[in-house]
This record gives structure tokens, C-alpha cells and sequence, in this order.
């Protein structure tokens, strides 16, 4: 008995060291080049070069504080609460709109008692992969079908499944015109719905009659209701930016020129000529511009490095996590990273067209740093009950 107890305690104190120390990595290098990306943006706005990074590095210390507690709390604990965790999602999204605040006129953050600000997305995107683990793990057997009414006493299947994820989706883009939001978590579900027994044919399908609604959607709403104009304007900056290089161009132009003046080892950490207000925010989204020019492309290729440590290892945890649960948990939540460090160089490098997503553990910002290394909390608790890694 004794013997059992402490086999189990040791079990409970061991998580995946390769993840903690990737990790850890990845914070230092964010803090310092949010540090090096903000200072003349801070000094410009407050007079103070090191006012950003000392925001950051509080929510970084609250984060970690964060993913230390959550690493300790079983994961599936979650399971047994995905409905009313769907629940507080809906909620949390459908408030935006009624006590949110604009920033460059999209409303998608809430004041708290005007210390900070809070950014409900982003707790909808971990509050939506818990659910869909938890769902896809109880209604598995019908996924390979578009609709059931056999098997459960309410349909279920593909189409259903989707219903659900449609309601938070359908917020974050009508309501708070989300979109890089919306198609980060249709992406990472999908994922999931893959792993879970769904098939692949069934997601090509939706992928191309869903991809060419939406577009004339988008389209017919832009032309015709001048509603989210700003996205044609981003599509044609993202074919030809030198067509218009003062205005919706401007970005990808000056990150183009920071990437290529940073050449194979940089300009020297600090020396960015770009952040210098010609690249906007360069703290945020575009901070990985910054990188490059003052790191270079060995820089780069190490950060990339890094991630595709972190990603592989959340991989292998998923492979060897001792329930469906815990494989479709780890899963989504090793997508969500991957799809938007994918996401964000592939706009910094005019691969994509512009859209506001962070660099995980890089781009300035409290909540998505926050949440996010709560979530990789989740992810080392995983950890911890693997068969093997």
C-alpha cells in the first residue's frame, strides 16, 4: 500500500521537463524582445521605454504562477464541467458587445475596473477545446456520419457537432468581427473532430463549400452593406502591397523591409530601424518583423526551433495520454499554438494576408499571454498521466 502510494505521488510530481524548459525559453525571448520591439512606442505614448515590457512581465509572472497551479489540478476534473463551461463562453462572448470597448474600432475587450483589459476570445478558446474533448469524446461513434437520430435520443454527427461550434463562431464574427479568432478555432476543432473518427473527405467537402459561402458572404457584405470593407482592403494589400505602399500597404512593406535588412545573424539586438514607428505596434502582431531584423535568420530558425520542440513534444503527449479525453485536450491545445505561429509569420512574411494574430509567448499582450500559459498548465497536467513519453 505504501509502496502504491508513493508510485502514484511520483507519477503526480513528474511533467515533461522538455516542455517546461521550451517553454521557459520562449518567455525569456518574448520578454526581451517585447522589451527591445516597444521602447520607442512606450517612450513616444508614456515616456517610458520600459513601460510595456514591465506590463508584460507582470502578467508573465501571473501566468506562470497560473500554469504552476493548473499543472496540479487533474485534467479530468474539466471533463465533468464542459457544459457549463460552454455555457460561460456564450456568455462571455455575447457580453462584448454590451460592456466592450473599441480599440482601432473593433470592439472585442472588456475593462476590468479600469486596471487592465480583457480580451474574451481568448478564454474562448481554450473554454471551447475543453468542451469539444469532452463532447467528441461522449458522442465519437456518430462523427463519421453527417447526422444521427438513432444512436441518441437528439441528433448528433458531423453537422450537429458543428452547430455547436457555429454559436460562439457566429459572435465572434457578426458580432465582434473577429475573424482571425473564428478561423483559428474552426481550425483547431476540425483537428480535433479528425483525431476524434471523423473523416477526412466529409472536412474537404466543408472546407470547399464553406470556404466559397463565406467568401461571397464576405464579399456581398462588403460591397453591398459596407460591412467589413477593411478585409477586401486587406486581400488587395496582401496581392499587390506596392498598390497602395502609404495606407493598407504599409504594413507588410515595412515588415518586408525589417525582415530583409536583418540578412543571416541581424542588426545587433536593439539596432531595429523599423520599429522606429514605421512599423505599427511593432510590439504585437508584427513583432516577429523585429526578430528577423535584429536577430537574423539564424535568430529566426532557432525560435522556429523551439517551437517545433514545444509542438512536438505536446505531440507525443497526446499520443501517450491514458484517455481520449486527455488526447483530444492535448491535441487542441498543441493545435492552437501551431496554427497561430503558423498563422502569424506566414502574414509577417506576406504568405497570408494581414490579420491580428498574436505570436504565442511573443506578441505583447496580458490576456493572450496569460491564458496561454494557464492552458499550457492544462497541458503539463497531461503530462503527468502519460503511459510513457
Amino acid at each position: 500500500m505504501v509502496k502504491a502510494n508513493s508510485k502514484k505521488e511520483k507519477e503526480k510530481r513528474n511533467v515533461d521537463f522538455t516542455v517546461v524548459v521550451t517553454l521557459l525559453l520562449l518567455l525569456s525571448l518574448g520578454i526581451i524582445m517585447v522589451l527591445s520591439a516597444s521602447s520607442p512606442t512606450a517612450l513616444a505614448e508614456d515616456g517610458d521605454s520600459y513601460s510595456y515590457v514591465k506590463r508584460q512581465l507582470i502578467f508573465a509572472a501571473l501566468g506562470l504562477a497560473g500554469m504552476y497551479i493548473i499543472s496540479k489540478i487533474d485534467y479530468r476534473i474539466y471533463q465533468k464541467m464542459y457544459k457549463p463551461i460552454y455555457v460561460f463562453v456564450v456568455l462571455l462572448l455575447l457580453a462584448v458587445p454590451i460592456i466592450g470597448y473599441d480599440v482601432a474600432g473593433a470592439k472585442r475587450w472588456i475593462d476590468v475596473f479600469g486596471i487592465t483589459s480583457f480580451q474574451p476570445s481568448e478564454v474562448a478558446k481554450i473554454g471551447l477545446i475543453i468542451f469539444f474533448a469532452a463532447y467528441l469524446v461522449k458522442y465519437k461513434d456518430t462523427l463519421k456520419k453527417w447526422w444521427d437520430k438513432k444512436t441518441y435520443n437528439f441528433p448528433t454527427g458531423l453537422i450537429p457537432t458543428f452547430f455547436w461550434l457555429g454559436i460562439p463562431c457566429a459572435i465572434l464574427l457578426f458580432l465582434q468581427t473577429h475573424l482571425s479568432a473564428t478561423l483559428v478555432i474552426v481550425a483547431v476543432i476540425s483537428i480535433m473532430m479528425i483525431v476524434a473518427g471523423a473523416k477526412l473527405k466529409h472536412f474537404i467537402i466543408i472546407a470547399l463549400v464553406g470556404g466559397a459561402a463565406g467568401g461571397t458572404l464576405l464579399y456581398l457584405l462588403a460591397t453591398y452593406a459596407d460591412i467589413g470593407t477593411f478585409r477586401i482592403a486587406r486581400l488587395t494589400a496582401f496581392l499587390d502591397p506596392w498598390s497602395d505602399p502609404q495606407v493598407t500597404g504599409w504594413q507588410i512593406i515595412q515588415s518586408l523591409y525589417a525582415i530583409g535588412s536583418g540578412g543571416l545573424f541581424g542588426v545587433g539586438l536593439g539596432n531595429s530601424m523599423q520599429k522606429y514607428l514605421y512599423i505599427s505596434e511593432p510590439h504585437n502582431d508584427f513583432i516577429f518583423a523585429v526578430v528577423a531584423e535584429e536577430l537574423g535568420f539564424i535568430g529566426c530558425a532557432i525560435i522556429l526551433l523551439l517551437f517545433a520542440v514545444l509542438i512536438w513534444r505536446g505531440i507525443m503527449i497526446a499520443i501517450n495520454a491514458k484517455d481520449m479525453f486527455g488526447t483530444l485536450l492535448a491535441v487542441g491545445i498543441v493545435s492552437l499554438i501551431a496554427i497561430q505561429v503558423i498563422i502569424n509569420i506566414g502574414v509577417v512574411t506576406s504568405v497570408f494576408p494581414v490579420t491580428g494574430m498574436a505570436l504565442p509567448f511573443f506578441s505583447y499582450g496580458g490576456t493572450s499571454l496569460f491564458v496561454l500559459l494557464c492552458t499550457m498548465g492544462i497541458l503539463l497536467n497531461i503530462s503527468r498521466h502519460t503511459n510513457k513519453v
